[in-house]
């Protein structure tokens, strides 16, 4: 695993994501259907993040929607109608399929079609990509490499913590370039903050939906005073408490459906009360030169 290099930025704003799948893309169950069956299934990602676009107009905020491209090639609409909102458009891969479980050459092909779909469908390019499930582990030391193959510029697929599709053991929270090349791939991991020592997550998908909003609230600012950037994220299905249920063990039913009655005021009122910025945008400031980013710390990146 190549060493990774770390900048800190001067007044971090947070960046709002959205994963844009459907209910029905819940991953690694025994009751998760198949590519081949999911256009046989109710859909209810149009009525969803349409609600999620609204939400968001009513505030003067940008975010990053990550579209699987099988959405975006079904619903073509959703991401021009995302775009002309002036939402920045990136890349979820194609298929939703964890990283960990295809070859190099098959993730290459799925992430340089999915960037293909979705650039044809919005007509801009598109600079950024997260894997389904956070899914980068030690299985994976290609993941960086064939992304700049498929001509990706910025990442946000690492999880800094343990979790049940990936996790890398790094203490690099802020976003960082995973190569000495200053124009290289950007990472922008997904945030953690330090609880006893331990990295927590508070930000996103069930986390955001466990913890009281209060905390996540606190969490939030601690982190942006140690000069960090909070990366939030969220699913549609997770502002629809009626949605369809995937069969599961009680342990993943409450991780995938504990609280969704409270995402939809969470989201509210971060977008309120936090200055919010996309991806594009703060990897256009990471790169740009300052005083501060001249300082480069290299440190050896230890893989779950």
């Amino acid at each position: 695993m190549a060493q990774y290099q770390e900048t800190l930025q001067e007044n971090p704003r947070c960046i709002f994501s959205i994963d844009v799948e459907d209910w029905f893309h819940i991953l690694d169950l025994p009751s998760t259907p198949p590519l081949s069956e999911w256009s046989q299934l109710p859909s209810r990602v149009e009525k969803n993040f349409l609600h999620l676009l609204e939400i968001i107009s009513e505030t003067d905020v940008r975010i990053t929607c990550f579209f699987l491209a099988w959405v975006a090639e079904r619903f073509p609409y959703l991401v021009r109608e995302a775009k002309a909102r002036g939402h920045e458009i990136a890349s979820h891969g194609y298929s939703h399929e964890l990283v960990y479980r295809m070859t190099p050459g098959q993730f290459v092909a799925d992430a340089s079609k999915s960037k293909r779909i979705l650039e044809d469908v919005s007509g801009s390019p598109v600079l950024g990509y997260r894997s389904s499930g956070f899914s980068v582990t030690k299985e994976t030391p290609w993941f960086f490499d064939k992304l700049t193959e498929a001509g990706y510029d910025y990442d946000s697929s690492v999880f800094p913590a343990p979790r049940g599709h990936g996790g890398i053991a790094t203490k690099q929270y802020a976003p960082y370039r995973v190569s000495d090349d200053r124009n290289g791939l950007i990472e922008f991991p997904l945030t953690v903050a330090g609880v006893f020592g331990q990295p927590v997550c508070f930000f996103g998908g069930g986390y955001l939906r466990l913890f009281p909003y209060f905390l996540v609230k606190r969490m939030t600012r601690k982190v942006i005073q140690e000069g960090r950037p909070v990366v939030f994220y969220v699913h549609p299905r997770e502002i629809d408490p009626s949605h369809p249920r995937l069969s599961m063990n009680l342990v993943r039913r409450f991780k995938s459906y504990v609280n969704l009655t409270t995402t939809e005021t969470k989201i509210r009122r971060l977008l309120s009360e936090f200055s919010f910025t996309t991806f594009a945008e703060a990897m256009s400031e990471f790169r740009s030169p300052t005083e501060n980013q001249d300082h480069v710390k290299k440190q050896d990146c230890q893989v779950l």
